[in-house]
């Protein structure tokens, strides 16, 4: 089954929780799925000032180990508008897989968190996008997939690039029961997308394969004649006995 990598940055939480939602819908498609999250670039100690928790126990991601998955669902937390520098230190440091087209054809969706319903999390996506561009890598929106995004009854993150959560300024709000739901849904729908594309393939291969096998199979005694073999043929149809047979035979009519 095809393999996805979720990598995330999560400072308070928040796109992990999101993250955890995603790797269930995946699952649930026979996904096989693995977290990671990206380098810290801050110190202990502004990260100290700005009371942030322990980070999550998630490996941490190497640029290397990209050439393993499939596809990417990428959790981007919105700084300005666009993902913050932790996760552009990371994708900057793909300069050699780009040069050697390791990542070309793979997929890659994404989903975010921001302190407001008007943080970015659409521009998030775009200015990710040109990663993904220069890669070769296929992006995948969610489009409108869950019916939450139409609710105007309450706070809903997310939007046609992605789920999403809303955390407020000072990171008080958790995922809301309806933002997590989208989540598994983008999870599920990003599945079934690799599962019906790596099915074709095998598909294709397995038909190519057949085709290259009866392209090696030999048909015996398909040996065209000689000129040699010819004349002795010639010669046999000219022997005295058959000549003498055709002059007793009668051909009227």
């Amino acid at each position: 089954m095809p393999k996805v990598f979720i990598i995330f940055y999560s400072l308070y939480y928040h796109v992990y929780t999101l993250a955890q939602h995603v790797q269930k819908g995946l699952e649930s498609q026979g996904i096989e799925v693995e977290l990671y999250q990206v380098p810290e670039t801050l110190d202990d100690a502004i990260l100290e000032k700005m009371h942030a928790p322990a980070k999550p126990d998630v490996p941490v991601i190497t640029v290397d180990k990209l050439k393993e998955a499939d596809g990417f669902l990428f959790g981007l937390p919105t700084r300005f508008g666009i993902f913050p520098s932790q996760f552009k230190s990371f994708l900057d440091a793909t300069g050699g897989l780009w040069s050697s087209g390791a990542l070309a054809g793979k997929f890659a969706g994404t989903f975010f968190s921001t302190a407001s319903q008007h943080g970015g999390q659409e521009t998030t996506a775009l200015t990710a996008v040109t990663y993904f561009a220069h890669h070769g890598i296929n992006y995948v929106p969610f489009g409108f997939a869950n019916a939450h995004l139409f609710d105007n009854s309450e706070v809903v993150g997310g939007s046609a690039y992605g789920a999403g959560t809303v955390a407020n300024g000072d990171g008080s709000r958790q995922p809301s029961q309806k933002e997590l739901e989208i989540a598994v849904t983008q999870g599920e729908n990003f599945g079934k997308l690799l599962v019906t594309f790596h099915r074709g393939q095998s598909k294709l291969a397995s038909t190519e394969n057949g085709a290259a096998k009866k392209q090696e199979i030999v048909k015996p005694d398909a040996t065209p004649a000689t000129n040699g073999d010819a004349s002795k043929k010639r010669e046999v149809k000219s022997t005295p006995k058959k000549q003498e047979e055709s002059k007793n035979k009668c051909f009227c009519m």
